[in-house]
């Protein structure tokens, strides 16, 4: 059953509360309402929960992807930058499952049974302008195991369903293993991510 972690409240938002907690390390939600934007990973790799930093590994693409679509407003970001982005940037962070591992692959049903639809939960508190799933294969599983729904044909950008009051956007994969898309790839995507923002302003503030 889930189980508030010893270390969070509902006041802290955190991987752990409300969550089927175990004792492995996970990283933490940024996620409260007011963001414009929340990245949705698919699940924490062992390594960047291992240090409490998404998208860690050297190797992954995402900052660097995102340093380059202007998301940032000019500043270099990198790991352990997500608390300044939060704060600053109105930009948030979750993922589809909060177990950490080496490789989604390892993932299983039960794991998206468990967790996908408490972060739909989380997302739909927060209602962001843009929730951005990172990988077209992440938001499948969610929409399967949050929405009770199998959608194969899946495509990149703006999707059209949302998610109660918020546009959903979904980008590459910027995992090393996505081999199909190029960092530019990637940063293009972003790039058009950043620009669905002030429709979805203008449309929530009409």
């Amino acid at each position: 059953m889930p189980r508030q972690h010893r270390r969070c409240s509902a006041a802290t938002p955190c991987g752990c509360w409300g969550s089927p907690m175990t004792d492995a390390p996970t990283l933490p939600d940024y996620l409260r309402p007011g963001l414009d934007l929340v990245f949705v990973g698919i699940n924490p790799g062992a390594y960047s929960a291992s240090v409490g930093k998404y998208f860690a590994t050297p190797q992954n693409r995402f900052w660097a992807a995102l340093n380059r679509s202007g998301l940032t407003g000019g500043r270099e970001c990198g790991p352990g930058d997500e608390k300044w982005l939060f704060e600053h940037r109105a930009v948030g962070f979750t993922d589809v499952v909060k177990r950490a591992s080496n490789s989604a692959s390892s993932l299983r049903a039960a794991d998206f049974r468990a967790w996908a639809p408490l972060t739909r939960e989380k997302l739909l508190a927060a209602s962001p302008l843009v929730v951005c799933f990172n990988g077209i294969t992440g938001y499948k599983w969610f929409l399967q195991y949050a929405e009770s729904r199998k959608q194969d044909d899946v495509a990149l950008g703006e999707q059209p369903e949302r998610l109660g009051d918020s546009r959903v956007f979904v980008a590459p994969n910027p995992s090393p293993a996505n081999a199909t898309y190029s960092l530019d790839d990637i940063a293009g995507w972003y790039r058009r991510l950043g620009d669905l923002i002030p429709s979805a302003r203008a449309e929530r503030n009409g």
